[in-house]
């Protein structure tokens, strides 16, 4: 019998998948190297992008401390309707990314230590990705991390488009290896260090060279 999450998400993707890029959910081992990025027993902020039903959900409450504040923002009015039904614990809010900044503000949250993402970033269009990882690098507090999937159906210059950015932005960007038994093959980005100044392309070529 399908989960509740697997139901509901397999419906959305067929209906809006301009929005939801794939029919497939996160597989369980994905999700929990996403999650490690949160330190055990935090009391600080963790906001995810692209909540979708709630596949991350577990794997990072597991690792919130009692004061801790968790985030979860879905574009989906259907998800966040499943979100707040079945994980009622989760602070669900739908919103695009594309208004992460006044999404932050209106939930009273200055600072960030871990923004987590399943989004579909190499589809997303240069100028979307520019806006909303100037956002995610200015609410990191300074050593916050961003961690974030890229499944191998991306292609490799959208792929090579959006390593620049993230190389722009931190100073420290790790590729994992690629987990084969998820749904398409993926592996993760580990950003970590927000610059407070964003190179320019011609400043992380020259780093990157040294």
């Amino acid at each position: 019998m399908a989960r509740p999450d697997h139901t509901v998400f397999l419906k959305r993707s067929f209906s809006r998948m301009d929005q939801l890029a794939t029919p497939f959910l996160t597989g369980r081992r994905l999700c929990m190297q996403l999650a490690r990025v949160v330190p055990y027993g935090t009391n600080g902020v963790v906001v995810e992008l692209g909540a979708g039903p709630g596949v991350l959900a577990e794997p990072i409450r597991e690792r919130l401390g009692p004061d801790a504040r968790y985030l979860a923002i879905e574009i989906d009015p259907e998800l966040v309707a499943h979100l707040r039904q079945h994980k009622p614990w989760l602070e669900a809010v739908e919103g695009d990314v594309a208004d992460l900044d006044r999404i932050l503000d209106d939930a009273g949250i200055d600072k960030v230590d871990a923004f987590v993402s399943t989004l579909p970033w190499a589809v997303f269009p240069q100028d979307l990705r520019m806006k909303v990882m100037g956002v995610i690098a200015s609410r990191l507090v300074p050593d916050g991390v961003l961690s974030m999937i890229i499944t191998w159906m991306a292609l490799p210059k959208r792929v090579r488009d959006l390593r620049a950015l993230l190389d722009a932005h931190f100073d420290e960007v790790v590729e994992t290896a690629t987990e084969w038994r998820n749904p398409p093959p993926a592996r993760t980005f580990l950003c970590r260090r927000p610059l407070a100044r964003p190179n320019s392309l011609d400043e992380r070529d020259t780093r990157s060279a040294s």
